[in-house]
């Protein structure tokens, strides 16, 4: 049996596998991957390589082995992830593994967003397999805004459509602790967890909270839907995915990524990491 994370060599995945390394022997850990050498280091480190393809579902034959406890981080092609995720699906539950998790979105079948649709269908295969599940409802990452910095402290402002609506937002780090804790404890199965951070903020406070951070003056800017999305277009974003983010910042208005549930600090075991610090980092990062 071995704790299998498939996209390993992604920003979360690897994550995940990094949680893993402090409390599991390297033998017991496998990466699933497209590329053996994006995980070579991981290799090096005595972690086991799978070599499979969401789209190729014939190399999923081999990705699995009986009582695996498997994490499935969903692809991130939009628009293609139903049909990756069913391949993955089928492969796992073929093999007999003991525990399937998987990273889905904040709300579950209550998101009503289009960003969540491929995670709803994902879910419900999920339940309709048969196999033993832990769904981790992940919440909006504080990276998604702090990756981004450069254009806000060009231009002084942080600019969405999403009105006073707030975010409780959790950093990757905090996000695979949990899937970590979960791949390695027990009690989880027939578990769903909203996962998000124990504060939630709105975008005037982000801007107030990157100001401080950088010594600069950063307002928030709220723009009609429309005005946003031409923004981002405008910025070299495909139409869809910019479409997608507007989208977004009205479920956001709407309160969808506002949850406070507790799961993900009772998971990690420690309160979540406030919006401050991941702000700081991405600062000090440059």
């Amino acid at each position: 049996m071995s704790i299998v994370v498939t996209g390993a060599t992604g920003q979360l995945g690897r994550l995940v596998i990094e949680q893993l390394l402090a409390t599991v022997p390297a033998d017991g850990i496998a990466a699933v991957v497209r590329s053996k050498e994006k995980a070579a280091s991981l290799a090096a480190r005595g972690v086991e390589i799978r070599i499979a393809d969401y789209d190729r579902p014939e190399t999923l034959a081999d990705a699995f082995r009986a009582g695996d406890r498997v994490l499935l981080v969903s692809g991130s092609e939009i628009g293609r992830r139903v049909a990756q995720h069913t391949a993955v699906i089928a492969a796992a539950r073929a093999a007999g593994v003991a525990q399937f998790a998987y990273t889905g979105v904040l709300g579950g079948p209550d998101a009503d967003f289009q960003l969540a649709a491929e995670h709803k269908v994902t879910e419900q295969l999920i339940l309709d397999s048969g196999l033993p599940y832990t769904l981790l409802r992940n919440g909006w990452y504080t990276e998604n805004y702090t990756d981004n910095l450069a254009p806000v402290l060009e231009h002084g402002a942080v600019v969405a459509n999403a009105g006073d609506g707030r975010i409780a937002s959790a950093s990757r780090a905090d996000l695979a602790a949990a899937a970590a804790a979960v791949l390695t404890g027990e009690g989880h199965l027939g578990t769903a967890y909203e996962l998000s951070g124990d504060v939630a903020w709105s975008l005037a406070e982000y801007a107030a909270v990157v100001a401080a951070a950088t010594g600069k003056e950063i307002v928030y800017t709220n723009v009609p839907a429309a005005a946003h999305r031409e923004i981002l277009v405008g910025a070299g974003l495909p139409e869809g995915l910019a479409a997608i983010l507007v989208d977004v910042d009205e479920a956001i208005g709407r309160g969808l990524l506002a949850g406070t549930s507790g799961d993900l600090a009772r998971l990690i075991g420690r309160p979540t990491t406030p919006l401050a610090g991941t702000v700081a980092a991405a600062v000090s990062a440059g």
